[in-house]
């Protein structure tokens, strides 16, 4: 069993460190500036408000100093031409990473209909990018486990490393990640969490601005809707240490921390702020 000071440190150092995920909402937009300048912030690509505006607010971090992560959807981008335009005009604003996703349109504007396919063509760009992909420890809606594990073969040798997709379960969570480690997945996980916010309102977020759709989002999420039927208010630090050793283990390779701050960024920062700044 692991030392509980180790795993309270490592929390310490995650939660400093962690990124912020923005959806590129108007509403958000004038509470940019509470994320500290040394935060990297990952910009969302949803269908509902396209590339172009995930550019758009890429450009207003990039303007502010942030380190960017910015997501690219296979399924909206047109064409190779396309793609090799949008990597010089990102490149252009000094983005160091991306992270590719498939995306949720139904149908495909373009060749891409999958994110490994965008990823293979990318390594043959000189783009100078650290690449990043999706993970999925609960499953995916309307993928069976098998595929997303074939594509995670596919793209591993042309990426970086691998964010999940929420999961409220540490047990599920670890024993995904450990069955992942022993069929060959060595990617280093950035581990997505959410901030501290009531389930119930991480529900009427997920609603509002459409995770997925809410119903295929809700439909895996078993850890948040045990925790929404027995009244707790969710805690990111206790879903950390929960992992117990898993959270050290050299293994495990979690070398951070992905927040999905569902645009609530004043209590995502704080929660940064109190945790990351505990004595150890």
């Amino acid at each position: 069993m692991a030392p509980t000071g180790q795993i309270e440190r490592r929390i310490v150092a995650l939660a400093r460190t962690g990124d912020i995920e923005v959806i590129p909402m108007k509403s958000v937009k004038d509470q940019l500036a509470i994320i500290p300048k040394e935060t990297t912030v990952a910009v969302t690509c949803s269908v509902k408000f396209g590339l172009d505006r995930t550019i758009e607010y890429a450009e207003l971090l990039a303007k502010a100093g942030h380190t960017l992560r910015v997501h690219i959807a296979a399924r909206q981008v047109p064409s190779r031409t396309y793609l090799s335009e949008l990597v010089e005009q990102l490149a252009g604003l000094g983005v160091a990473q991306l992270h590719v996703i498939g995306g949720d349109a139904e149908e495909p504007v373009g060749k891409y209909s999958e994110s490994a396919e965008l990823i293979e063509d990318l390594s043959t760009m000189n783009h100078g990018f650290e690449i990043s992909v999706a993970c999925y420890p609960e499953g995916h809606p309307s993928i069976p486990d098998k595929v997303l594990f074939e594509a995670l073969q596919r793209k591993q040798p042309h990426v970086s490393f691998m964010i999940n997709q929420l999961c409220f379960d540490p047990k599920v969570l670890e024993t995904w990640l450990r069955s992942m480690r022993d069929m060959g997945i060595t990617l280093p996980l950035r581990m997505g969490i959410a901030p501290p916010i009531s389930p119930t309102k991480l529900l009427d977020l997920s609603v509002k601005i459409g995770v997925g759709t809410s119903m295929r989002f809700l439909s895996k999420q078993h850890g948040m809707i045990g925790t929404l039927l027995r009244g707790k208010f969710y805690k990111p630090e206790k879903l950390l240490a929960d992992l117990g050793g898993a959270l050290i283990s050299p293994e495990m390779k979690i070398d951070g921390l992905h927040i999905f701050s569902f645009n609530q960024l004043q209590t995502t920062v704080d929660w940064q702020q109190r945790v990351g700044s505990a004595a150890s």
